[in-house]
């Protein structure tokens, strides 16, 4: 059984008001449960597994509703329970808007040396139809305390292929992030999640339909673009300044190793099982408080079905899928084990196999999610 380091993923589910694209766990109108919800992440905490710990990151929701105290009462247990590297990364998400410069300098204090921004768009328009509270002038406000608090690695967040967006658009956009000097940038095409209100608007008609097309041209610009402002490529969506600044939380997902998830809704990977949490935010109150489990769905991965997932994760990373990691962590090598996918990949030109090193093509990279369900 593998036991460690594991990368903790704190959800916090409190919003003010839910985006018109967010299929996340969330819930806007229920700030009155932070501090119960705080003390009974502190009892999920005390009763998880105390294994070492490489990555702290609080998403969710909006991790900034939690005041100050509860947030340093969190983290407190957390490093009580949890033996945490010296250089363990600590991402807190944030919505503009809702963090300054007090907020981000009692963050920084209390250890938080990662931000991570939901910018999504420069265009007011655009942030209105996505159901974003932030204006454009609030981002930058943001990034500039967060500057002053003295924060080195600043990701923001931006979407493209929005309905009826175009290319220039989003170029004006990804400029004006630029302009920020961000040390990361996340890149995410728009996905109309089932049931949510935009995917419901495009449903009927109010609002037209993302294009596929426009949104792989939008890619396919902004990839080049970065890299001639000196960014480095290092995984499907992501940018990042220098080695340094990638995202040492999520590399832990990309190269499928443990994580631990704690709070409503959140998912674990650990010892052969993966699992998730309760989702609603009562519930999960209401069980811990009664020493109840939190835990549901749960589900054995075979050995076959870890290997599946670690080539579907790790193709995401531009680098691709190392043969020799691959056999260390497994004891037989890519070739055994997908011989037949590669070779029909690489004869399709969707990646690229020299025996080493499996990764995708440029082209495969626009068609990743047909690549990757060749290895589950």
């Amino acid at each position: 059984m593998r036991t460690g380091p594991v990368a903790l993923y704190i959800h916090i589910p409190f919003c003010r008001s839910r985006c018109t694209y967010c299929a996340f766990n969330t819930y806007a109108g229920l700030e009155p449960l932070i501090p119960t919800y705080g003390e009974a992440l502190c009892a999920e905490i005390r009763a998880a597994p105390s294994v070492p710990a490489c990555t702290i990151y609080f998403g969710g929701g909006t991790p900034p509703t939690l005041p100050p105290d509860i947030l340093a009462r969190i983290l407190q247990c957390l490093r009580e329970h949890f033996p945490l590297s010296p250089d363990a990364e600590i991402t807190l998400e944030a919505n503009p808007g809702m963090v300054d410069y007090a907020y981000l300098q009692v963050a920084r204090g209390l250890g938080v040396n990662r931000l991570s921004l939901g910018v999504q768009s420069v265009h007011q328009d655009e942030l209105r139809l996505l159901g974003r509270r932030h204006t454009w002038e609030e981002a930058v406000v943001a990034v500039e305390a967060a500057r002053a608090v003295g924060l080195d690695n600043v990701n923001l967040d931006l979407i493209y292929g929005l309905p009826g967006q175009t290319l220039s658009r989003w170029q004006e956009t990804l400029e004006a992030a630029r302009s920020l000097d961000p040390d990361h940038l996340s890149l995410y095409a728009l996905t109309l999640e089932e049931g949510t209100p935009l995917q419901e608007r495009v449903a009927r008609g109010e609002v037209p339909p993302p294009d596929d097309d426009t949104a792989a041209e939008m890619y396919e610009w902004a990839e080049a673009w970065l890299a001639q402002a000196g960014y480095v490529h290092y995984e499907l969506s992501n940018w990042a300044r220098s080695e340094r600044h990638f995202c040492r939380h999520n590399l832990t997902y990309w190269y499928n190793e443990p994580y631990l998830g704690l709070g409503a809704g959140a998912s674990s990977w650990w010892g052969g099982r993966r699992w998730t949490n309760v989702r609603h935010p009562e519930e999960y109150i209401r069980r811990l408080a009664a020493g109840q489990s939190v835990t549901e769905e749960i589900e054995e991965i075979p050995l076959r079905l870890e290997m599946g997932e670690t080539m579907m994760m790790g193709l995401r990373l531009v680098a691709g899928v190392s043969d020799a990691r691959f056999r260390a962590r497994f004891g037989t090598g890519l070739a055994e084990v997908f011989g037949a996918e590669l070779s029909r990949l690489a004869g399709q030109g969707l990646m690229e196999w020299d025996g080493q090193t499996a990764r995708l093509t440029p082209r495969g990279r626009l068609l990743g999610n047909w690549v990757f369900r060749e290895f589950i």
